[in-house]
């Protein structure tokens, strides 16, 4: 519409692969065209891919020609949420992330399940019973394996979680898994916060944020995964190997990721520092789109110059 391209100063062509000169007449033919001006080409930048990833396009990256020493199996719900859970874990060499499609089994030689976070806790509840992972997932836990479940997964390993209200879909009340004492109820305002705290097994320090609806009780709070700011966070079985919290953001705090790699399988410190990673290839970034964008123009089209 009129209104939408009078706020339009200029376009910018990304992810181009091979010889920018070889587009100049495509450059000039766009902006001729569309009566806008280039800010340039931006080239493909391979470091990207070391980034947190954007939507769940981007889960097809994990795992891929990946083995490791150390098998995490991560079944993908239709409604997966905050999977940026799973960046710092691909950053380790040592691990193989699998990604398991609906209408695959779980495989049995992994070392952990984790459940990631959803939109729908419900929803995925029932694609995870079609598929048969709860019954690949309890078969894990019966020969001695590891099961995490962050925010909705979290949620999932209870004994039920109830939607009075419809929040999520439509009122009700679906059986969790059962294999955490607890009850999760979809009520009150979302919580979003970033906060911190400790790791109850290992007493190291972890933050990250909690983003999610809904309160979990029951006796299984009373043996926290964390503490978080003086309170219990999350559920551990009396057993250890099934546990869950709401902090997202818990695999980017290097210290604990190398703990809780190290329950699953004794290894080396692998050295990665994941935030630290992550400020250097946004560095790079910058010094990328600098050398190759108008970026003085940019500022002054958008009023920032």
């Amino acid at each position: 519409e009129s209104d939408e391209r009078a706020l339009l100063a200029g376009y910018i062509v990304n992810k181009f692969r091979g010889d920018p000169s070889l587009f100049d007449d495509g450059l000039a033919r766009i902006s001729q065209d569309t009566d806008l001006r280039s800010f340039g080409v931006l080239p493909w930048f391979e470091a990207a891919r070391k980034l947190p990833a954007e939507d769940a396009l981007a889960l097809g990256r994990y795992g891929r020609d990946r083995t490791g020493q150390i098998k995490i199996v991560v079944p993908v719900f239709s409604r997966v949420a905050n999977f940026d859970d799973l960046d710092p874990l691909a950053a380790e060499p040592d691990i193989e992330l699998v990604m398991i499609r609906p209408g695959d089994p779980l495989p049995g030689d992994a070392h952990l399940v984790l459940l990631t976070g959803s939109k729908s806790t419900r929803g995925d509840l029932a694609l995870l019973r079609e598929n048969g992972w709860d019954i690949d997932i309890k078969a894990h836990v019966r020969r001695g394996g590891l099961v995490l479940g962050l925010c909705a997964g979290y949620q999932m390993l209870g004994r039920e979680v109830d939607d009075p209200d419809g929040i999520e879909s439509a009122p009700g009340i679906t059986a969790g898994l059962g294999l955490l004492d607890i009850v999760s109820r979809m009520e009150g305002k979302k919580t979003l916060k970033i906060t911190s705290g400790t790791d109850v097994r290992t007493g190291l320090p972890v933050t990250g944020y909690e983003m999610h609806i809904g309160r979990t009780t029951g006796p299984g709070t009373l043996f926290p995964m964390l503490q978080i700011e003086g309170r219990n966070e999350g559920a551990v079985s009396g057993d250890g190997l099934v546990a869950g919290c709401y902090l997202h953001g818990l695999f980017a705090n290097d210290d604990f990721r190398h703990g809780f790699l190290t329950q699953l399988k004794p290894r080396p410190e692998s050295g990665i520092r994941y935030e630290q990673q992550i400020e250097s290839t946004l560095d790079a970034l910058a010094i990328h789109c600098e050398a190759h964008l108008d970026l003085d123009g940019i500022a002054a089209a958008s009023g920032v110059a």
